[in-house]
């Protein structure tokens, strides 16, 4: 929802450069995590990055292409800067999901988008994104969890709880809007999932 502060907000200066496409698609990235999917328009976009509308058509023929861009950029960033880099730098299993739940704990801006884009579901772009990506990361934690020693049942009954506690979590701070916890009960919060759930 736009608030009057920001329909008075002024637009930014005019760019002289040219964007990139990648540049689009992390503006609208933004602008999901503030306002949601149904926010990504030409327009308010172009305002926000001090250029006409002119600099869109240069690189996406709609507003849908757009979506999609910014949809497949979320996804790469998910895939490059945290699951693909811990395989390589943690090889012990335990010591990596112990790393995946600290470092997944305090990626904010990736939470606000996953949180906007779960409200957006019956989107025809958003729906095989997010199937996609929970499907990766199902996967990745229930082999982190077999190498971890577990069955192959228990293993992905453990990812699935897993994932399940933060889903749950998203919706409680982020989609109910429940105060967000001080640092100290949060850091807390986060190693004694990590005990409970990674194997000893």
């Amino acid at each position: 929802m736009t608030t009057s502060a920001q329909a008075t907000q002024p637009a930014a200066p005019e760019r002289t450069g040219r964007l990139s496409a990648d540049d689009w698609a992390q503006a609208a990235l933004d602008l999901i995590a503030e306002q949601g999917v149904a926010a990504v328009a030409v327009e308010p976009l172009a305002r926000r990055l001090g250029v006409t509308k002119g600099s869109f058509y240069w690189h996406f023929p709609s507003r849908d292409a757009l979506l999609q861009a910014a949809l497949e950029r979320w996804e790469r960033f998910e895939q490059e800067t945290v699951f693909g880099p811990l395989q390589e730098r943690v090889p012990d299993p335990r010591e990596r999901l112990t790393a995946l739940f600290q470092m997944v704990a305090h990626e904010f801006q990736s939470h606000v988008v996953y949180s906007a884009l779960l409200k957006a579901l019956d989107h025809p772009a958003v729906h095989p994104v997010i199937e996609r990506v929970s499907k990766q990361r199902l996967d990745y934690l229930t082999a982190s969890f077999r190498q971890a020693g577990l069955g192959r049942d228990d293993a992905l009954h453990r990812a699935r709880l897993t994932y399940a506690a933060y889903v749950g979590f998203l919706q409680l701070n982020l989609q109910l809007q429940q105060s967000r916890m001080p640092q100290e009960e949060f850091e807390a919060y986060v190693e004694h999932l990590t005990r409970t759930l990674v194997p000893a």
